[in-house]
């Protein structure tokens, strides 16, 4: 299990870890931070210098996922993870990520009010030695306090256990998240649990449009982007029958007919992903009721959407799109096609 610790910069989460690993049985403290310090020496400058912030760095995230899945395989028991999170995409592909290892996550936000924030900011030692140390760490600080509390009034406050520590010393903060774990006032974070493929997997997806032949896109919780209903074909499976089951998971709706297929892509394996087949079908059109009877974005989805072929473009990953592409083809022409890494071959 893993206990993370979320706030604002400056609202004592590593120290409160500190003091929490010593109030839960065999736990750990690991700081995200040192990922992203061990980043700075292994990247090209040019490389860093494209993102203001190594949260922004697609490695970063899966390195966290794969240290934290690596230390409790070595060490057992619980992970205390103080680590800001303020966006929830992010959020959703650390989370989901260690939700496919089968580790459960339970979420604690740390919530001083703001006049308190702000002078534990100021009063935070600057080391030294550090380099623009003023800048890098208080200024850092202080200019995260809006995106803070636009988190606070969206996603974050109803995702994480709120814990008031205003009044609280590091210790006093730890033994209430303590109690709180223990006692079942935190749960677990409710997010799909994926597994982690091990081999090549063929995945079905399902293209449904709207009246104004738009496909409908949604955005999974449990991995970063943009992608069609559907997924992993399970063993035993027909793929077309496993995009029905997907569709109906996902957005409620219940498709009457077998879909018909438009596109078989292979998509090969490119280290850490594995590759496989991936298939799209064709669920036709929703009228404008079925469209409204849509279920709302739950465990599985963040957010769904009826987009143009162009503004598909602007979600998908680039292969992504390709299959979207071509498959509009088949869908206009009737035939199905076959591709490789997005490009039709024969």
């Amino acid at each position: 299990m893993i206990v993370w610790i979320n706030g604002a910069f400056g609202a004592g989460k590593t120290t409160t870890a500190r003091e929490l690993i010593d109030l839960i049985p065999n736990s750990t403290l690991f700081d995200p931070e040192l990922i992203g310090a061990g980043l700075t020496q292994l990247l090209p400058a040019k490389r860093l210098a494209e993102v203001g912030d190594f949260q922004d760095l697609p490695i970063w995230r899966r390195l966290v996922v794969d240290t934290a899945a690596a230390m409790l395989a070595e060490l057992g028991g619980v992970l205390v993870v103080p680590m800001t999170l303020l966006r929830q995409d992010y959020r959703d592909e650390i989370f989901g990520g260690l939700a496919s290892r089968r580790i459960a996550v339970r979420h604690v936000l740390l919530a001083p009010a703001e006049t308190i924030l702000r002078e534990r900011i100021a009063d935070r030692e600057v080391p030294p030695d550090l380099p623009d140390g003023e800048i890098r760490v208080r200024q850092w600080s202080y200019d995260h306090i809006e995106p803070y509390h636009a988190a606070l009034a969206g996603w974050l406050t109803a995702d994480a256990h709120p814990v008031d520590t205003s009044a609280l010393t590091p210790y006093e903060a730890a033994v209430r998240i303590a109690g709180a774990v223990s006692g079942g006032t935190v749960p677990v974070c409710d997010i799909v649990q994926t597994p982690e493929p091990t081999s090549e997997t063929v995945a079905a997806g399902v293209l449904l449009f709207d009246e104004q032949d738009r496909v409908l896109l949604v955005d999974p919780t449990y991995k970063a982007g943009w992608e069609f209903p559907g997924g992993v074909v399970e063993s035993g499976e027909a793929p077309a029958r496993a995009g029905i089951r997907e569709v109906a998971e996902e957005t409620g709706i219940q498709l009457l007919d077998v879909p018909s297929l438009l596109v078989v892509d292979w998509e090969p394996p490119v280290p850490p992903a594995y590759g496989g087949l991936r298939l799209l079908y064709d669920g036709g059109r929703l009228d404008s009721d079925e469209a409204r009877r849509m279920l709302l974005p739950g465990p599985e989805l963040r957010a769904w959407r009826f987009v143009s072929e162009e503004e598909a473009a602007g979600l998908l990953p680039p292969v992504r799109y390709e299959r979207l592409r071509w498959a509009l083809r088949a869908r206009e022409r009737g035939a199905a096609l076959y591709l490789e890494a997005g490009v039709p071959t024969g």
